[in-house]
């Protein structure tokens, strides 16, 4: 996860702010956390990782 809103504006701004960094558009992901009247609709920004195993092994290589 790369950042979380509950506001859709602020959640478009950061999506145009990846894209002109040249993340690649299709690596997005963009989660609707629908509410209801106790908790507010939140939206959830992915990226997808290629080879998230291969994160993970770099992460132990000094155990």
């Amino acid at each position: 996860m790369v950042f979380e809103t509950g506001d859709s504006a602020e959640l478009r701004v950061h999506v145009r702010r990846l894209q002109e960094a040249g993340v690649d558009a299709s690596l997005i992901r963009i989660d609707t956390l629908c509410g209801r009247l106790k908790y507010p609709s939140g939206y959830r920004l992915s990226r997808f990782v290629t080879d998230p195993a291969c994160e993970s092994d770099n992460d132990h290589a000094d155990d």
